[in-house]
């Protein structure tokens, strides 16, 4: 709105009303004059008073209508100079009509966005459209908004979010065993480690363009811990164009929806961009190809389906993908008590739902893997299948008989169950795996399918609304090669008492971790307490 040009029309109004109070007083002067004859009594001191307050009434005249051409000059240099259109003509305020000034809140991020659940703060005040017009407007630029970061740009035809997620971490892995021995007898050096590390810093832009049904969003993403890896530094992104509320098409890089963590529910999870053990074990990662996804309110379903290249796209090349196309995932997941589960399916209830709200799901994902498509070991973010020892199912020689896998078919079932209260949460999965029609070279393997199966418990409540949360998070993995455990207690702190900025200390008891990598506290095989120290903040 053109507030400098329309606070000038208002004073200009304010001049003019002036001036047809002055032109009454001279009528009714000169009417009273006319109507009543010359008085032989009235003395000379007080004609001349009153020809001095005509004269001083003209005088004021002449300067107010000389102000009221200024004021028009200058609104109009303003319009010009703002391209805002010149009026032909003022329509007077109509009666009853308040004028005062209403305090505009920003639109909240809409459900095709992450949201943190917390309400954003109203900018300053701004004056009120006319009553019958009911419109809100959007702040142009600048504003914060949950979901989106600051919008950087807003217009007929687009939004330009800009967001920042990143974090420092502090890792004690003093206390591990130095080493472990695997299944098959290997002895195997485990790294113990401490250090800091500004783990992740991922720059994001989001928004939507010409529709705002089609939204977008890209990042360019690193972590310090990988750095000399192949997978340092990545730039994706994905676009999703909503047909309706049940039916949206997304196309680019994202989460293969392999279990919860991996549907799009980071960064609203328990921990600090991190899994349980059981989790990263089972879990798919990041990929490049389409999804259907969407929401059937009526029966309080959402869903997704996916067609991608392969489990894990981070750090490989189009030139080592085969050419099968069949990793497909599904999820499904039914809320029967109230048709939500808080934002992006996350984990715990930050939000402290006023009704119990439940969640059930389901997922299946398959897969036909190669050895030259799967990525590097420590790719941040990256997937890789182990045995339950913590051998790498791709490495050379992997069960000591001679031969190497190149190919096999992947099958994971992962079947989930949530509450969530009054800032109290219990939440759990239960995943198999399948890995079968094996293609060996270099000699034979003792197996002809690996089948593993385990489950992780992420239990959570809000000690101090908004601010203080504790959790507790076992896992476990039963296995032909081994039967590995964890179990992680945490305490995070939100000083601002927002959703966007929290200090994490957690420990973590590893039995002989069966995956893992640099970029996570544990790595395959370690053993023993490790202690994390993380402060991150995401917009």
């Amino acid at each position: 709105m053109n507030f400098a040009g329309k606070g000038l029309r208002i004073s200009g109004r304010l001049v003019l009303g002036t001036i047809t109070v002055l032109w009454f007083l001279l009528l009714t002067a000169g009417l009273a004059q006319a109507q009543t004859a010359p008085d032989s009594s009235t003395n000379a001191p007080q004609r001349e008073r009153m020809l001095r307050e005509l004269q001083d009434l003209q005088s004021m005249k002449k300067e107010l209508e000389q102000k009221v051409g200024d004021f028009d000059t200058r609104i109009r240099a303003l319009e010009i100079e703002l391209g805002a259109p010149h009026p032909k003509e003022e329509v007077p305020p109509q009666p009853n009509v308040s004028t005062n000034p209403v305090a505009v809140i920003p639109v909240e991020a809409t459900n095709r966005v992450a949201t943190t659940g917390e309400a954003t703060n109203p900018p300053p005040a701004t004056p009120s459209p006319p009553a019958e017009a009911k419109v809100v407007e959007k702040p142009k630029w600048g504003a914060y908004e949950p979901g989106k970061g600051f919008v950087l740009a807003r217009g007929p035809l687009g939004e330009l979010g800009f967001g920042v997620l990143t974090y420092l971490r502090y890792l004690n892995k003093r206390s591990i065993d130095a080493n472990y021995t695997d299944a098959f007898g290997r002895t195997i050096p485990v790294q113990q480690r401490q250090d800091f590390q500004l783990n992740r810093e991922q720059i994001m832009f989001r928004g939507w363009l010409f529709d705002e049904r089609f939204d977008y969003q890209f990042w360019v993403w690193t972590q310090n811990s990988s750095m000399g890896e192949q997978t340092q530094i990545n730039v994706g992104g994905n676009a999703v164009y909503e047909f309706y509320e049940w039916l949206a098409l997304r196309g680019g890089i994202f989460s293969v929806p392999t279990t919860r963590s991996t549907s799009q529910s980071f960064p609203n999870w328990l921990k600090i961009d991190h899994r349980t053990m059981a989790d990263e074990y089972f879990r798919g990662s990041y990929s490049t190809g389409i999804m259907l996804e969407g929401k059937i309110k009526p029966v309080r379903l959402q869903y997704k389906v996916a067609l991608v290249n392969n489990l894990s796209t981070l750090g490989v090349s189009a030139a080592q993908l085969d050419n099968k196309l069949d990793t497909v995932s599904t999820a499904l997941w039914w809320l029967p008590t109230t048709g939500e589960f808080g934002p992006g399916l996350g984990f715990g209830d930050y939000e402290e739902h006023k009704k119990l709200a439940t969640l059930l799901g389901v997922h299946y994902t398959h897969s036909t893997e190669t050895a030259q498509s799967q990525p590097k070991e420590n790719g941040f973010e990256n997937t890789q299948f182990f045995l339950s020892d913590g051998t790498l199912i791709f490495s050379p020689n992997p069960f000591g008989t001679g031969g190497s896998v190149q190919q096999l078919t992947y099958q994971m079932l992962d079947l989930e169950a949530g509450m969530k209260f009054k800032g109290w949460s219990l939440e759990g999965e239960y995943y198999l795996r399948r890995l079968d029609n094996f293609h060996v070279t270099g000699g034979p393997i003792p197996v002809d399918h690996v089948f593993d199966h385990g489950f992780q418990v992420q239990a959570s409540t809000m000690l101090v609304p908004k601010l203080l949360q504790v959790y507790a998070a076992p896992s476990k993995v039963f296995g032909a090669y081994g039967n590995p455990w964890e179990l992680g207690l945490g305490l995070t702190y939100f000083p601002f008492k927002r959703k966007e900025m929290r200090m994490n200390f957690q420990a973590l008891y590893e039995s002989q971790a069966p995956a893992g990598n640099i970029a996570l506290p544990f790595s395959p095989g370690n053993k023993g307490w490790i202690y994390t120290v993380d402060v991150g903040v995401w917009f």
